[in-house]
């Protein structure tokens, strides 16, 4: 697929510009004023960062995106509190704003290479924040080997292109801290190089040994642990009329599948209604596969992470070893797989659960696998 980078860096913030003018910023903080001032500002210091300048031309779009979307989750978290300006989890909220705004606006979807790029610009966006506080965390180096470990998924992310948009985040400001902040960043950026996930996801001796250590067991991270799961299951995630069932038949015929759909029309239970006996029926339903070690398919949308990490723990405290795949296609292929289906969820939504998407990162499981159908 080929990127209109143009198209996007010219056209991303129109729909943002006037609501970005309207929100303003801590002046402790922000002396520069609004939103989209500050954003300009980031952006003419990207460009003229020597580290910027230095990258391949797809690194620096994608860094050039990013930092354009950086904080436009502050549009709608920024409330007047205590006296002052703040904008509470902006960067989550703007991972996922600019993730439906790149999937639906430009076609960032459904593609093996426009989900890397698409999904490198939304991680960088999540993460933007972590660089001048990250040396001050109790639990720094496990949070940037969490963080390095996305690389796996999409290559074009890493701490080192964080700590490029972090830095830029800082010089584009008036702040009396300012290079207090830029050293702290630099001290990020030298204990990511000192725990050997600065550039790339640390090379564990296997997917065992990056799970235990990224889950925070106990672990050092060069053992090479002895593998003690019982058996795979393999967790299904991805928007409705995806693919999934399809997917499931073609690639893992033999494996018994729970299907909260199936368990929802077999009960007679509307997608609308209390879904809490779905849950436990699909979840008794694990226990059994669990308990006589095998192997299942879990298939359900699992669109975010706490939707994931209840079944993952589930499925880790019996033992089991958890995979998961993220299904993607394109905005249009999607419709109209859905209109094509036997029972179709409503347009408005899908539309819904994609503004709450979050694929699986690489520290969620043992193997995490993005595919596109």
């Amino acid at each position: 697929m080929t990127i209109d980078w143009n198209r996007i860096e010219t056209s991303v913030l129109a729909d943002f510009e006037h609501r970005m003018r309207q929100t303003q910023q801590p002046p402790q903080w922000h002396a520069e004023g609004d939103l989209y001032t500050h954003t300009m500002m980031v952006c003419e210091a990207l460009k003229a960062m020597p580290e910027f300048q230095a990258l391949y031309r797809r690194q620096q779009h994608i860094l050039y995106t990013a930092a354009l979307l950086h904080d436009v989750g502050k549009i709608t978290t920024t409330r007047f509190e205590m006296g002052e300006w703040n904008a509470p989890h902006h960067a989550p909220v703007g991972s996922r704003m600019a993730r439906e705004l790149l999937w639906k606006e430009y076609g960032l979807c459904g593609d093996a290479e426009a989900m890397k790029v698409r999904e490198a610009i939304c991680l960088l966006i999540r993460y933007h924040s972590l660089p001048p506080h990250a040396i001050d965390m109790e639990d720094a180096r496990l949070r940037l080997h969490r963080i390095a470990a996305n690389g796996l998924l999409t290559p074009d992310f890493s701490v080192k292109q964080l700590c490029v948009l972090a830095k830029a985040d800082m010089l584009g400001r008036n702040c009396e801290d300012q290079q207090q902040m830029l050293d702290q960043i630099a001290l990020c950026e030298e204990l990511a190089k000192e725990e050997g996930c600065y550039e790339a996801c640390y090379p564990f001796l296997s997917a065992h040994t990056r799970q235990a250590y990224l889950s925070g067991t106990d672990v050092w991270k060069d053992q090479n642990l002895y593998d003690d799961t019982l058996g795979e299951v393999v967790l299904m995630s991805g928007l409705p009329g995806t693919g999934k069932d399809t997917w499931i038949a073609r690639n893992l015929p033999d494996l018994p599948m729970i299907s909260l759909d199936d368990i929802r029309r077999a009960n007679k239970i509307s997608p609308t209604a209390n879904q809490g006996l779905v849950a436990n029926l699909a979840r008794e339903q694990a226990k059994e596969h669990l308990r006589n070690h095998q192997p299942f398919v879990w298939n359900a949308t699992n669109i975010t992470a706490q939707m994931r990490e209840s079944l993952i723990s589930l499925f880790e405290t019996y033992h089991a070893r958890v995979r998961i795949v993220y299904l993607e296609t394109g905005w249009q292929t999607l419709q109209e797989r859905n209109q094509g289906r036997e029972h179709a969820v409503p347009r408005g939504a899908i539309e819904d659960m994609l503004g709450k998407l979050t694929p699986p990162e690489a520290c969620e499981a043992a193997c995490v696998e993005w595919v596109s159908v």
